[in-house]
């Protein structure tokens, strides 16, 4: 079976430090910025997803090594490897792979983390079960775990199944950061394109409080007329 140690020495000899340096400066390292501290090998996205298919042998002890990393590259393989562990386990094992990923948040740590993952392993497992761990976490003071409960529900939208999306929005109206806002409205957005009557409903109800973002977001596919009559606050 695939170990943590041989992945690692793939991933090495995959880094470019000039793609670090990129990285880093894209996903906002620097002190006070969101993704501060993190540290990069510089390897991007379609070398993961093809290193990863070699690796469908991976259990969740190998994801968790990698899940601990300070490199976020390995952290967002270890992901990789655990939607292809959860999509081929029995019920048991997804359970586990679901309670490592909640128990892995502050390892989870930065947008790009949250999305590829969150939709496919949160909210696949929460398909058919109780949803109150997504309200939980649309309270939390860590930033990634709110994200995370938004997002989560993109797998709901799939299914016509907009009530929990509602429903988060609606707690995180008011959220503070950015990254927030962008996650919040696109979401609503995604609504729309399924139900728009289930967005209007929403926003008719809240539009003139969202943070500005938000409401950019959400109305991105809107016809221009319509779009700037929520702008100017004449629905």
């Amino acid at each position: 079976m695939t170990t943590a140690s041989t992945i690692q020495k793939q991933l090495r000899a995959l880094a470019s430090p000039e793609t670090a340096t990129l990285l880093q400066c894209f996903f906002k390292t620097g002190p006070g910025q969101y993704g501060a501290g993190d540290v990069f090998l510089g390897i991007k996205v379609p070398p993961l997803r093809a290193l990863a298919k070699q690796h469908a042998d991976a259990g969740l002890d190998t994801v968790a090594a990698l899940l601990d990393s300070r490199y976020h590259e390995e952290r967002f393989f270890a992901l990789l490897l655990l939607m292809q562990f959860y999509q081929r386990a029995l019920a048991e094992d997804q359970s586990a792979a679901f309670d490592l990923y909640l128990g892995s948040t502050h390892r989870i740590n930065n947008w790009d983390l949250v999305d590829v993952s969150a939709p496919r392993i949160v909210g696949r497992h929460l398909q058919d079960r109780p949803r109150k761990i997504l309200h939980k976490l649309a309270r939390s003071p860590l930033l990634w775990e709110r994200r995370i409960a938004i997002l989560s529900t993109a797998w709901f939208i799939r299914l016509d199944d907009f009530d929990d999306t509602l429903r988060i929005a609606a707690i995180l109206l008011q959220d503070e950061h950015d990254l927030m806002h962008k996650a919040v409205g696109w979401m609503l957005r995604e609504v729309g394109k399924r139900d728009p009557a289930a967005e209007e409903g929403f926003l008719k109800l809240h539009y003139r409080s969202m943070p500005r973002t938000m409401l950019r977001y959400a109305i991105e596919r809107f016809p221009e007329s319509k779009r700037k009559n929520y702008l100017l606050g004449k629905v």
